[in-house]
């Protein structure tokens, strides 16, 4: 499993050291924690990490779908499942 490494910045760096912030996300794979008056405000990371990330979050409901229509009863053989594809692409011809 991927661990993120963060680091806490307050707002005014993220405008006055904006280089070394994109740095940290980009080389380092780090998230960076912006904060407003102490408290969390938004968090920055890489655009690959960013892209990982949401991947990841995609295949977590795709299986969390198929989890729930497992247990509802909404499975078919896979036999059928392939017949109704080859059907569809003679279909489409």
């Amino acid at each position: 499993m991927h661990t993120l490494q963060e680091s806490i910045r307050p707002s005014a760096d993220l405008r006055n050291h904006y280089s070394e912030i994109s740095k940290l996300c980009r080389e380092n794979k780090e998230a960076v924690i912006i904060t407003v008056n102490g408290r969390g405000d938004t968090v920055t990371i890489g655009y690959e990490e960013y892209k990982r990330m949401k991947s990841r979050m995609e295949l977590l409901e795709l299986l969390a779908e198929a989890e729930e229509d497992v247990a509802s009863g909404r499975v078919a053989p896979l036999g059928d499942t392939f017949d109704d594809l080859r059907n569809l692409l003679k279909g489409s011809k």
